[in-house]
């Protein structure tokens, strides 16, 4: 089983902890990792754009000039697609972009996510983040003493107000709980840290 390196806000390592199967697979699933990364893109989807058929736009159904005998080309009425003004041959329709998963599927492909950064030693636990008030330079020092940059993935046991206001200027920050990670914020951050309540919650959530 993987180890874990702990350490405490001020940036000195206090020792390491066992990565929990149940929540660091130890055989990612890329195949369900891929489709619950693809449902919760598309689940972010708008899904308005709409045309108008022929049916719908504005205008007379009327035939615009007799069938024969004018030299003309044959022609139908002006909301065909043909013409300028004219309806939507095939156009797009407003639809719900959703994709059903099962909760299984949304647990393994959580796990596979964290197993994945676990692998590569991107995953760092720290014993708890606690910050007196809300100041964006207080949780950027805890955040440089940890020696985190760019994309940093912050997991806390449950929402915390001071720290949510904290990071929210802080670029390249995400911060989620436990209880509402996803896989799609964790393969989009390049180091995750996690406090160990968090852990705890987690192995709950996915047990």
């Amino acid at each position: 089983m993987a180890m874990l390196p702990v350490y405490d806000s001020a940036g000195a390592r206090t020792g390491e902890m066992e990565a929990p199967a149940t929540v660091f697979s130890e055989a990612p699933n890329a195949a369900v990792l891929h489709q619950v990364v693809l449902a919760h893109l598309a689940a972010g989807r708008q899904g308005n754009a709409s045309s108008k058929t022929r049916a719908e736009v504005r205008g007379s159904g009327r035939k615009l000039w007799r069938q024969k005998g004018t030299g003309r080309a044959r022609v139908g009425d002006a909301r065909a697609p043909s013409r300028e003004g004219g309806g939507v041959a095939m156009g797009p329709r407003s639809r719900a972009h959703r994709q059903r998963l099962s909760q299984e599927m949304k647990r393994v492909g959580l796990r596979s996510a964290l197993g994945a950064r676990a692998a590569e030693g991107a995953v760092t636990v720290v014993e708890s983040i606690a910050l007196p008030e809300a100041k964006t330079r207080a949780l950027r020092q805890v955040l440089q003493a940890l020696e985190a940059e760019g994309r940093v993935l912050l997991v806390l046991g449950e929402p915390d107000e001071a720290v949510l206001r904290s990071g929210r200027n802080l670029p390249g920050l995400c911060i989620a709980s436990a209880a509402d990670l996803n896989a799609y914020e964790v393969i989009t951050a390049r180091r995750a840290i996690m406090t160990r309540d968090a852990v705890a919650r987690l192995e709950a959530r996915l047990s």
